[in-house]
Parts: structure tokens; sequence; C-alpha cells
């Protein structure tokens, strides 16, 4: 089963030819216009062809394909797209370099504390500005821990689907 991931989402239309607006959640957000094929999740989810991408001011434009491949020329069917994920495939992703994690990757790993104590399991990933930031789950708790490499994260083995954290479980 071939595993796809979230790299952006179309956030609006952009003029009157049926180009999108998109929302990239890749670094830098260029990297999303790499990838010639999306999977759109819209209520019937359907692979795209990115036709022609560019970065503006204000954020990303593209036109794309249609369900049968034709490129969109009208706003109103563009429109119907807004909110659709835009989706690709895991193996259709560059490797990471050594030392940098997909988001993706980290979810669903156990966290444990450099005691071996249990911290959670990564439910999701965010970024506040500053550094990522792990959220975890144990049980009714949930957990933030700030994702540095170094002082604060020991080791990601993605392998063994563990993290292990210089954090204390009273944090």
């Amino acid at each position: 089963m071939t595993r796809r991931v979230t790299l952006g989402r179309v956030a609006g239309v952009f003029g009157i030819r049926g180009w999108v607006k998109l929302h990239s959640f890749t670094r830098p957000a260029e990297n999303l216009l790499h990838y010639p094929h999306w999977w759109l999740l819209t209520a019937e989810p359907y692979q795209a062809r990115l036709i022609e991408g560019k970065a503006q001011v204000s954020g990303l434009v593209a036109r794309i394909s249609d369900a049968q491949g034709a490129p969109i020329e009208d706003r109103d069917v563009a429109a119907a797209l807004i909110g659709a994920e835009i989706q690709v495939d895991r193996e259709a992703l560059p490797q990471a370099p050594p030392g940098s994690y997909y988001w993706h990757d980290l979810v669903g790993l156990e966290v444990v504390s450099s005691a071996d104590e249990p911290l959670g399991r990564v439910v999701s990933v965010m970024e506040n500005g500053a550094q990522d930031v792990l959220v975890l789950e144990d049980g009714e708790q949930e957990r933030l821990i700030p994702f540095v490499v170094g002082p604060i994260i020991q080791s990601v083995d993605l392998e063994r689907k563990r993290i292990v954290a210089d954090w204390a479980p009273d944090y």
C-alpha cells in the first residue's frame, strides 16, 4: 500500500483562468512545486498534474489538471478545490539529510526520558516560530517537547520507533 504525505493545501483562487493559491507545508515553501503529480483530497480524490507553478510575493500559485488530466481553466472549477489537501507518494520525497526528519516519520514514535521513563507517543508535530515541537499523548495527558536535537532530543531511532529526550515526566 502506498503511503501518502500531505505537503500543502489549496488555499484560494488566483485570477480568472483557473489558477489556485497554495499553502505549502514544505521548507522552503517552493519545494511543493518540485512534485509533478499531486493527490488532491477532494470529495472525490484524484491525481492532479502540476502544469505550472510559481512563487509570488504573497505565496505560491499553480495551474493544475482536473481528474481527467485536462488543465483547469475555469475559476469556479478551481474554487471548488479550496481546502483540498495536497499529497504526494512518500516514495517521491528525497531522503532526509542526516540528523533531519520528516514530521510524518516522527508521528507514532514512543518517547522516553533519558532515564527510560515513558513520556508518551508522538501524535503530531508543530512549530512555534523558534523550533519544532513534538505533541505527545500519554493516556489523557498531552505533553509538548521542543524538538531540539542535542540539548533535549538525544536520539531518534526510526527503526525501533523510539525517541530519547532529556525530559522529565513531571515537566
